[in-house]
């Protein structure tokens, strides 16, 4: 309650700065990373670096060495969450997040610091993320930091598990890729932009730390500074004929159980004319929010069956519950090894909560069981 107080607070004085002309929403926002970030360094299990692939900045986890002769590690590429507008790696939860994996897994953990919108739209923050697992591929750079090259995971939470899904997708359609994902872990991921009244979307819209209107001003941000696509995702009328094309990879009375229909009826979003299924920013430009690298679930299902195994959580209290539901249920279908696990009692962002003095239960279940998953699948 107190967290939502000061989240919901926040988000009225960002309104009232943009209202006016003082700050931009995002930035006010910020505020939320700028309160948890702190200094990686190095203790006495793990060495912590930060480096720069490729022009991407990234922190580097490791465990103390063991001297030559050590087996070779795994490796987890994690990507943090906050609605590609917030966050960072370098915040204490990913941080004590990324010992844990070390220490419990003897693996490497890269973090990745990837530009954030609104002052880079999509695809920099996508091509930030691509940019590094490509260098971090390299044979030689695998090497260095003794890391397996069959023993790769990409992960991430929320925007960060959006990212990590389009990532899994894309390496899989790279000629020539030599090294493979050995496994894809979500949690809570976003994962489409087309269809913005899910049963979730409308049973959690006032819910707590991610209330529907700002996940969806996350996602108008992610592609444009032009207010009119926030209005428009709002009223969910942001579909062109373009776009409705792919709304059957989003049909949720399709993909998703009965059990979460709750009292909701499926309707197609409205198809509206203009938008022409792009987002257009003020310096004129355009991306397509049908793009599956910024919406994984509108790929067609050839594309998902050599998809590495995916591990999934989701929350029933968060707007983006069915996003991995429905995503965890395709993959399944087309034959890949998914494991999938709800937290009736969850709500989205509760990862990150075993950071306070007082943890949450359902905080600590899920890191121990995400971690455990790790373990047995990597």
């Amino acid at each position: 309650m107190l967290t939502n107080s000061f989240f919901r607070t926040l988000s009225h004085l960002a309104d009232l700065c943009e209202s006016v002309g003082l700050k931009d929403y995002m930035d006010v926002m910020y505020v939320i990373t700028l309160l948890e970030k702190i200094v990686p360094v190095s203790d006495e299990h793990v060495k912590v670096t930060e480096e720069n692939f490729d022009g991407v900045e990234v922190v580097l986890y490791e465990p103390k060495q063991q001297g030559e002769d050590a087996d070779l590690r795994r490796a987890v590429i994690y990507l943090h969450g906050g609605g590609w507008c917030l966050g960072s790696s370098r915040m204490s939860p990913y941080d004590l997040l990324a010992r844990k994996i070390v220490t419990d897994l003897d693996a490497v953990v890269l973090s990745v610091e990837y530009r954030l919108a609104p002052a880079h739209h999509f695809p920099v923050p996508y091509e930030d993320v691509y940019r590094v697992v490509k260098h971090f591929f390299q044979k030689g750079v695998l090497a260095q930091y003794s890391v397996d090259p069959e023993r790769v995971a990409v992960s991430g939470d929320s925007a960060g598990g959006n990212l990590a899904a389009a990532v899994s997708q894309q390496l899989q359609k790279e000629p020539g890729q030599q090294i493979k994902l050995r496994a894809q872990a979500l949690l809570y991921p976003v994962l489409q932009a087309l269809d913005l009244k899910t049963p979730s979307y409308q049973q959690n819209q006032d819910m707590p730390i991610l209330p529907r209107t700002l996940m969806v001003r996350f996602w108008s941000e992610y592609f444009t500074s032009n207010k009119a696509l926030f209005r428009a995702m709002m009223a969910n009328a942001h579909n062109s004929p373009e776009s409705s094309r792919l709304l059957k990879f989003v049909n949720w009375s399709d993909f998703l159980p009965e059990t979460y229909h709750k009292e909701y009826n499926y309707s197609a979003p409205a198809v509206a004319q203009g938008l022409g299924g792009e987002a257009i920013g003020m310096d004129g430009s355009s991306q397509s929010f049908t793009d599956p690298r910024a919406s994984p679930l509108l790929v067609p299902d050839a594309d998902l069956h050599s998809l590495p195994k995916a591990y999934i959580l989701t929350c029933e209290y968060d707007v983006l519950r069915d996003d991995g539901i429905m995503y965890a249920t395709r993959l399944e279908a087309a034959g890949v090894e998914v494991t999938h696990q709800h937290y009736d009692t969850g709500f989205h962002g509760a990862l990150m909560f075993t950071v306070w003095p007082t943890d949450f239960l359902i905080a600590r279940r899920m890191t121990d069981n995400y971690i455990k998953w790790l373990k047995e699948n990597l």
